[in-house]
């Protein structure tokens, strides 16, 4: 029977890769993935046999990895970050079941952004946060903004991924305007744009200032809740602790 591994290598430096995704990756026969990935991959592990397919083509990437497995071979799915948060996980599944497939799959989970990001930034996810994608190419819009409005009436500190693109140039400004409805213009917020990559960067600002913000569709977004302050070029959420 033929295994197909679903595995997030993280940010996509070596050192945040897991001893798992490494020695996954190492021991597959066929490593599938969207180019970009596939390309960051080929610098850690030059002689894999790879399958890459450009963006916008993941259903087909999921078809041609099952069907990889289905020949009795041990495959390796690989996504960035984490492979079950906004990854490759659900869609193989899916897949793998409309095909009748019999392989074993296995999820491999890897630092997700939301975490690489807030590493950078000091502490900002100490307590209670919503991850929330701006991209509407799966979801509505009106869908999207339901949930950032959700997330600031329970004072949730808002991780925003893919938060903005050519087409989506005015997301982030209108979630926090929602935001801004519930907490002060003065709430720190901290973008980080390739996190865990070479050419990592990093800022924080506020709330009321994000939409003049350098963002774009490598950057997270993490907006603190009503608790969070910044200290030292530093964002901290306090977790109640007494001290």
């Amino acid at each position: 029977m033929g295994k197909l591994y679903v595995v997030g290598f993280g940010p996509g430096g070596y050192e945040h890769m897991t001893a798992k995704c490494i020695d996954v990756i190492k021991n597959a026969d066929v490593v599938t993935g969207y180019t970009t990935y596939v390309n960051i991959l080929k610098e850690y592990f030059p002689d894999k046999n790879y399958i890459a397919t450009p963006m916008m083509q993941e259903v087909k990437r999921c078809e041609m990895a099952v069907e990889e497995a289905m020949k009795d071979q041990t495959v390796a799915m690989v996504s960035s970050g984490d492979s079950g948060i906004y990854g490759m996980a659900g869609i193989i599944y899916q897949v793998a079941e409309e095909k009748g497939a019999q392989i074993e799959i296995e999820t491999v989970p890897g630092v997700t952004a939301a975490s690489a990001a807030a590493s950078v930034l000091g502490a900002p996810l100490m307590h209670d946060f919503a991850v929330i994608s701006l991209s509407d190419l799966m979801t509505p819009l009106d869908l999207i903004m339901k949930r950032v409005d959700c997330a600031g009436q329970g004072d949730l500190i808002v991780c925003l991924y893919n938060p903005k693109s050519k087409k989506r140039v005015d997301y982030v400004e209108k979630a926090a305007d929602i935001l801004m409805k519930y907490r002060k213009t003065e709430t720190p917020v901290g973008i980080v744009r390739n996190a865990g990559r070479k050419d990592e960067s990093h800022c924080i600002t506020t709330l009321g200032a994000l939409k003049d913000a350098d963002i774009d569709m490598f950057s997270v977004v993490i907006i603190g809740n009503s608790q969070t302050y910044e200290k030292n070029g530093r964002m901290i959420t306090p977790r109640g602790y007494r001290l």
